[in-house]
Parts: structure tokens; C-alpha cells; sequence
């Protein structure tokens, strides 16, 4: 799952106006965030299996740290913690919380079963989306385009440079998505490295939200 947990960030807005699109998203997308670190330092590891899945080539041979369900428990009870502790905004907190689960739910129902529930368990779950193309697909633009469209309607934006970094976010993520779909398999490289990406990823969607503002009727409510 890609697009999927950027659909959520965005919804995030209409439950948490004050929470910032940036810090919804770096919630989702934080298993996402520690894995290429976890892959470099040799803490987890990843191979490339082309035919693994119709739709990726990668065999998530160890990932514990960052995507069992306990550790994700666990890193979402931390992030809420030190959220609640800078902004003390309840609505927030609990989006944030929800953000980091939110990761190992939808990779769950995308990934064959290679997901542990704790940093030790043998038996591995997962539904196994990602066998079907279209289904996929299906998911993941509906995700995404429904969650755009409740941020669309949740904020405007304040300025051109809003509507541009916006704009130019949601067709990049898509193109970024559809090559890694569709073209050739990564370099275990390419994945460490990715991590540092997502990073600045995250910095453009506080820029985008720091070019937005809620509209009148989140405001009051």
C-alpha cells in the first residue's frame, strides 16, 4: 500500500482541522519512515523476488521493528504521546494514533502474508491484494482520490502557491506510485535511500498545509 495511506492523511483534516496534512502523513507513513533506516543499519531486511506478487517484486523477509502490529502499537502510543505533550489538541492525538495502526491494517490487507504481529512471531498474516492488478489499483486511487477530496473540501488554499504545491504533490505521488508499479524492480539501494525521501515527502505536505487554511464551518465546529 502507497497511495492508500496518503488518502488517509488527508482525511485526517476533516476529524483534526488543527493537526497539520504534514504531521498526518509522516502518522501513516511512519512504518514507512523507520524501514529504510531499520534496512541500513541491517536490522531488517528486504530482497528482490520478481513474480513474488503481480504487483511488486519485494519479499519482506524481516521486518519487525517497523511493521509488526505490536511495534506499531507501540510506536503510535509514543508519537500520540509526544503530539498531546507539544500541541495538547485531543482530535489530534488520537488521528496521529490512528495514523501510525492505520499503516499495518492497510498493508495487511495489501501484503501476502508476511506481516508479524509482535518482533518474535513465526506465523505471518497478510490478505494478499497485491495478487490482483486491478483490485489494487482500485484501492489505491480510491483511497487517495476520496481522501483528497475531503481535504479539498476541508481547506482552501490561501494563496497560488497552495493550489501549486498541492497539485504537483498529488501528480508526482501517482507518477512515483505507477513507476514503481509498472517499472523495473528497485535496487536494495534505491530502497535504503527511499527512507530519506519520504522524509522530504513529509516536509512538502507541511508546506502544502501551511499554504491552506480550514474552512469556516471546521473552524466553528
Amino acid at each position: 500500500m502507497f497511495l492508500g495511506h496518503f488518502g488517509l492523511a488527508f482525511a485526517a483534516k476533516r476529524v483534526a482541522p488543527e493537526t497539520s496534512f504534514g504531521t498526518a502523513l509522516l502518522a501513516t507513513e511512519f512504518a514507512d519512515c523507520l524501514w529504510p533506516l531499520f534496512l541500513t543499519v541491517g536490522v531488517e531486511q528486504v530482497r528482490i523476488a520478481p513474480g513474488i506478487t503481480k504487483m511488486t517484486p519485494l519479499d519482506f523477509v524481516a521486518y519487525p521493528w517497523s511493521h509488526s502490529l505490536l511495534m506499531d502499537a507501540v510506536w503510535a502510543a509514543a508519537f500520540a504521546a509526544i503530539y498531546f505533550a507539544v500541541r495538547r489538541y485531543k482530535p489530534g492525538t488520537w488521528v496521529v494514533a490512528a495514523g501510525v495502526l492505520s499503516h499495518w491494517v492497510l498493508d495487511w490487507w495489501s501484503h501476502r502474508p508476511d506481516m508479524p504481529l509482535t518482533p518474535w512471531s513465526t506465523q505471518k498474516y497478510g490478505l494478499g491484494l497485491w495478487n490482483s492488478v486491478g483490485g489494487t489499483v482500485a484501492v489505491e486511487f480510491v483511497l487517495f482520490f476520496a481522501g483528497l477530496a475531503i481535504y479539498l473540501a476541508s481547506t482552501k488554499a490561501k494563496d497560488r502557491v497552495g493550489q501549486i504545491a498541492l497539485w504537483s504533490f498529488v501528480v508526482l505521488m501517482v507518477a512515483i506510485w505507477l513507476g514503481a508499479v509498472f517499472g523495473p524492480p528497485p535496487s536494495l539501494t534505491m530502497l535504503k535511500s527511499s527512507g530519506f525521501v519520504l522524509w522530504l515527502v513529509v516536509a512538502w505536505a507541511y508546506w502544502i498545509d501551511r499554504h491552506h487554511s480550514v474552512v469556516a464551518s471546521l473552524q466553528t465546529a
